[in-house]
């Protein structure tokens, strides 16, 4: 691992994840772990966050406590599948404003193609955090945050359940600041472009749809 390539391995996550792999987990269920999980990398990622002390008075006296120091968060989740990442990361931080990039794969060319986009006016001060429960071959991923970088972002972090180095090098080579957080590497992908062993689509097991 690079340090621009951090793995979780914290045990809550890796059980999770495990279930969440299942074939026999079903879409209620899946749709629960994916919210525990991000909940967890939430924590995990927001660790540098920097705090300021503020003066208080409790039921028995005054005192100075710790508060978040005007630190400015977005989320912005990958339609569809990013969604389901997106009220665990919120239970954490409520005030984080999410925005939204909707892609789809053009038929012919293969390459990611911008329908939606919809974003904090502010992006250009906050620390943003791209969602996608897996990051494969990395054209979606990149191309979010090539979006996103458009139109003013400029400290920008990807979160991802499960990656393969397909998917992180490609991000690498055309975001090489971008850091990665994921829960799992997998080995590869298939002939079809799914990870494995990986966990299936994860917008269809979100949603239980095919």
């Amino acid at each position: 691992m690079t340090k621009k390539v951090h793995v979780f391995n914290h045990p809550l996550i890796q059980h999770k994840l495990g279930i969440v792999r299942d074939k026999n987990t079903g879409p209620k269920e899946f749709r629960e772990l994916v919210e525990e999980i991000s909940k967890l990398m939430a924590y995990e990622i927001t660790l540098h966050l920097p705090l300021s002390d503020v003066e208080i008075e409790t039921p028995v006296t005054n005192t100075s406590v710790k508060r978040l120091s005007g630190k400015k968060l977005g989320i912005v989740p990958i339609m569809r599948a990013g969604l389901g990442m997106v009220d665990g990361i919120l239970s954490l931080i409520p005030v984080a404003k999410v925005g939204h990039i909707g892609l789809y794969r053009d038929p012919e060319t293969l390459e990611p193609v911008e329908y939606y986009a919809k974003l904090p006016e502010d992006i250009g001060e906050r620390e943003l955090i791209v969602v996608d429960p897996m990051l494969a071959t990395g054209g979606s991923a990149s191309a979010a945050i090539s979006a996103i970088k458009k139109r003013g972002a400029k400290n920008i972090k990807f979160l991802c359940l499960i990656a393969v180095q397909e998917g992180i090098d490609k991000i690498h080579e055309d975001h090489p600041e971008v850091p990665i957080y994921t829960g799992a590497l997998d080995p590869g992908l298939n002939e079809k472009s799914y990870i494995t062993p990986g966990f299936g689509d994860a917008g269809d097991r979100l949603y239980g749809t095919k």
